[in-house]
């Protein structure tokens, strides 16, 4: 029984975003919380590449009559991800973050939380931070971009969810599992926007409801109001914003354990005081989401090895003291042109791909 866990491990290991190991083996009791025997042995046979129940059933000997219900449910569990493309339903493999804990956000209870929430420190230790195309990215908000710099439209917010198709909001998984520990901030619970193909199927699975653009933009205003930072997927054309707060977002609350938060996001712009303008408020203080600023009796100050380049402190200065500023040009990140380069880019960083 065990053989199947340690090799859907492994093999979750293998995908771009990866599943590393830890010494107590608290990622082993996770997998045993969400997948059966079965279902782990055959989530080992799927990709990352969609496909029909029939391709997934050769390679794993078994007759598609037989499997096809089960990869049904296991989509449904939120363990594989799945497409219906033409007359077909498809199916791949999901990685653990972004992708299995998030599907889960409807079924959370107190243990399996208490476990992702020891796991994820060391996911972001030993993977996410190790290599330099993160799953997300970090985007200024478009109010705190002057009309002189010259932003891509990949980093608008706006001119994201504008071109969607297809649009559906879900509930923050990190905010709500936070609330169920009682250690919730109360701020926006619907705030994962979610497009495309992956938009079809949290609808499917009724993980989140289909909104239309303006529904988008209205929640996306929100959002800024409640001081979140907008992280989208990290390709020119993503697949999802989320908005994050640094107390319960798993990505900036361990990202905040680190001295230098700047160095292991990607992110273009960066935020700059005029301390004469300053009247040493506060406010600023208070809606950094990563520990950034600090302030004396004279002005507020900001730490560029800490700063993400949000924007949220700009927007909320009502003395018009703090500016964003672009990167160098050596230092600027241009994301990948869709998700597959993306995590294409991420499993080469990790030696999975040459």
């Amino acid at each position: 029984m065990d053989d199947a866990y340690i090799d859907l491990a492994k093999h979750l290991d293998d995908l771009p975003a990866g599943f590393p190991a830890t010494d107590s083996g608290v990622e082993m009791r996770i997998l045993k919380r969400l997948f059966t025997p079965q279902e782990a042995a055959i989530a080992v046979g799927l990709t990352m590449m969609p496909e029909p129940a029939s391709a997934i059933a050769e390679r794993l000997d078994m007759d598609e009559p037989g499997l096809s219900p089960i990869l049904e449910r296991m989509a449904k569990k939120g363990l594989i991800f799945s497409r219906h493309k033409g007359d077909k339903d498809q199916y791949m493999a999901a990685q653990f973050i972004v992708g299995i804990w998030e599907y889960h956000v409807n079924d959370l209870d107190k243990d399996l939380i208490k476990d992702v929430n020891e796991y994820l420190p060391y996911f972001m230790k030993l993977s996410w931070t190790k290599q330099k195309t993160k799953q997300l990215r970090v985007i200024p908000l478009s109010k705190s971009i002057s009309a002189e710099m010259n932003i891509m439209p990949y980093e608008q917010a706006e001119e994201i969810i504008q071109k969607q198709s297809k649009i559906v909001i879900a509930p923050c998984i990190c905010r709500k599992e936070h609330a169920m520990m009682d250690k919730g901030c109360n701020r926006l619970l619907e705030g994962c926007l979610i497009f495309g193909s992956g938009a079809y199927y949290y609808e499917k699975n009724h993980l989140g409801r289909s909104i239309s653009h303006e529904e988008a933009l209205r929640i996306l205003k929100t959002g800024i109001e409640d001081g979140l930072v907008l992280q989208p997927g990290n390709s020119q054309k993503p697949a999802n914003i989320c908005m994050c707060c640094g107390c319960c977002c798993q990505i900036l609350k361990n990202l905040k354990a680190y001295e230098k938060p700047a160095k292991i996001v990607c992110s273009n712009y960066y935020a700059v005081i005029n301390e004469d303008d300053c009247t040493a408020c506060g406010t600023c203080e208070d809606r950094c989401q990563v520990d950034a600023i600090t302030v004396d009796e004279d002005a507020a100050h900001i730490d560029n090895g800490r700063c993400i380049g949000c924007g949220l402190c700009v927007v909320s200065c009502d003395f018009d003291a703090i500016h964003m500023q672009e990167k160098d040009q050596a230092e600027r990140w241009i994301p990948p042109e869709n998700t597959l380069k993306t995590y294409l880019n991420i499993a080469k960083e990790r030696g999975k791909i040459k």
